[in-house]
């Protein structure tokens, strides 16, 4: 029975894709159009969007800065071609590390606390919080009323999530199934927790966390959420056949009420993969490009550097062109 619930719980995994091997690459940044640092930080869970073990902060406090949150089985260097692409755009950016195995509410207090701190060493004006998945749910709880002091009003604070499972992930239903946790003598409970680690009791349909999301603070300006509808997406082909799908999480597991009835928050529906949407080794996030630019989030490309960005993704993802940029908006 032990290995039937493990076996069944391993697709939660799965959808966390592979966790690949520090690439020497990721360690490199291209600084692009960043204005000058002036301060140099150390905060716990804060860095630079790459996988280099120097994790000070390097700022130009005068100006907003994009922290970028990554999903399960992630790393700030997978961040990295999304960075380079808002420091193409002379945006500044930080990217927060946290173990994915532990609860989703620690990860988020964790950021919050990171939060704290960068606003109150630097007093920048805006801090917008990006997350992608499990980084989305993290990024938005981080935004709630924790048990923590406010950030400083002085600073404007936006989120954005894409593809958060906000109504909890259907691979774990069975996690959250309280009558077969008592049924199983403990052996269901166990078993969630080996194969996810502390967030198994976050994920599900019936947590706490997913049915009681909390309201955004008061100091949050703006919540674009990003929905992705990942049906018939490919994450890796071979000889013409789609091998690796990039149908992660459904519409329905992305869309929750509670999270979304906020008059702040603005919902935008991209037709792309969960990998897709963010970027990998073999594709570039052109729509998410696209979608951040239309959505204020992203500076607008001038017409005379279309060509040196399509170079700069040639040579970050891979690609050599820029897909149709058109997207679904929806409220």
């Amino acid at each position: 029975m032990r290995n039937l619930f493990l076996l069944a719980l391993l697709s939660v995994l799965a959808a966390c894709g592979p966790r690949a091997p520090r690439d020497p690459a990721y360690f490199e940044f291209d600084q692009g159009s960043l204005p000058k640092p002036t301060v140099a930080l150390t905060i716990p869970g804060l860095g630079p969007c790459t996988d280099s073990p120097d994790r000070t902060l390097r700022l130009d406090p005068s100006q907003p800065v994009n922290v970028l949150v990554h999903g399960c089985f992630g790393s700030s260097g997978e961040f990295r071609g999304l960075a380079q692409v808002f420091a193409f755009h002379g945006q500044q950016t930080a990217c927060f590390t946290y173990d994915d195995r532990d609860g989703l509410t620690h990860s988020a207090t964790d950021l919050r606390s990171a939060l704290n701190l960068l606003s109150e060493q630097t007093h920048i004006q805006q801090i917008t919080l990006i997350g992608h998945s499990q980084g989305a749910l993290i990024s938005r709880k981080s935004l709630t009323a924790l048990p923590l002091t406010q950030p400083s009003q002085q600073t404007e604070l936006r989120l954005v999530t894409i593809s958060g499972p906000f109504d909890g992930i259907a691979s774990a239903k069975t996690c959250g199934r309280s009558w077969l946790q008592a049924l199983s003598l403990g052996l269901l409970p166990a078993s969630c927790y080996i194969v996810t680690g502390a967030k198994w009791s976050d994920i599900t349909y019936s947590s706490r966390f997913i049915r009681e999301p909390g309201a955004l603070l008061p100091e949050v300006s703006s919540y674009l959420k990003i929905d992705t509808d990942e049906r018939g997406s490919c994450r890796r082909e071979e000889d013409g056949r789609c091998v690796e799908d990039d149908d992660v999480f459904s519409l329905a597991e992305q869309h929750n009420p509670l999270v979304e009835n906020d008059a702040r928050t603005k919902r935008v529906e991209v037709l792309a993969g969960h990998v897709e949407i963010v970027g990998d080794k073999r594709v570039a996030p052109t729509k998410l490009i696209a979608t951040l630019q239309q959505q204020g989030i992203l500076r607008p490309t001038a017409p005379e550097r279309l060509s040196t960005l399509s170079l700069l993704l040639t040579r970050i993802y891979l690609v050599d062109s820029l897909p149709d940029r058109k997207v679904t908006d929806r409220r």
